[in-house]
């Protein structure tokens, strides 16, 4: 009876042991299990069409663990011929509907408000009050330069109220696939954007070449007057 007893647990042992292999070998297949999905094989640029890109040579089917497949990436060309890449697709990345479209026209990342120009203006940091002016802030520009008319220094506001759109350039975050050869641009934040118009924007050209420029931080309730001017004959009028 012992020998019978010993006999099955052995064979149960066994099937057990089977059981346990074949299920881990399930497992491993489940998770390497790949999809065939749509890569770069080389740099996609900005409007080049998915036909020119299958042509060069620069799409191919790649094996990808079913886990680390984007959503809606695709498995051919077909019906993407005529499309074009709305940003570069780096070596590597799979095809996605999101980054394809009819036109890649390229769109500024500044919230420029209708029927104004964005210039920039290098500032010293009492000049841009000490690094407390924020992209949304509201500011006036203030000009000191010689008056034409006295050939005198004075001072005077060039421009009452200008909207702050950018302060130098945050980190922008990397486009999806971005490898280090293509670092984001930084820009000192000593660099202010403002949101004018075409002719202010040739004052504050013409004034930053011919004098220096300071802006004052306001409020939304504040009022400045460009008709006023400070010179050595009314400092302390």
């Amino acid at each position: 009876m012992l020998l019978i007893a010993a006999a099955v647990v052995a064979a149960l042992g066994t099937v057990l042991v089977f059981l346990y292999v074949r299920g881990a070998d399930n497992r491993a297949e489940d998770k390497f299990a790949t999809t065939q999905v749509l890569v770069a094989k080389a740099q996609i640029n900005q409007g080049e069409t998915i036909a020119s890109a299958a042509a060069n040579g620069k799409l191919a089917l790649e094996p990808i663990a079913a886990g680390q497949v984007l959503p809606g990436a695709v498995t051919t060309t077909t019906g993407l011929d005529s499309l074009v890449a709305l940003t570069t697709i780096y070596q590597g990345e799979q095809i996605i509907p999101q980054k394809l479209g009819d036109d890649a026209a390229a769109s500024s990342a500044l919230p420029i408000p209708a029927g104004k120009l964005a210039i920039s203006v290098n500032l010293s940091d009492p000049a841009r009050v000490a690094g407390f002016i924020n992209p949304g802030a509201e500011v006036a520009v203030i000009y000191t330069g010689t008056n034409p008319t006295s050939g005198t220094t004075y001072t005077r506001t060039l421009l009452d109220r200008a909207t702050v759109l950018g302060v130098g350039s945050s980190t922008p975050t990397p486009v999806s696939g971005q490898t280090a050869q293509q670092p984001a641009e930084t820009v000192s934040r000593t660099l202010l954007t403002l949101a004018v118009s075409q002719l202010d924007a040739q004052r504050i050209l013409f004034a930053q070449g011919n004098g220096e420029l300071t802006f004052a931080l306001l409020t939304k309730d504040v009022k400045v007057s460009s008709q006023v001017s400070v010179d050595a004959t009314n400092l302390f009028k």
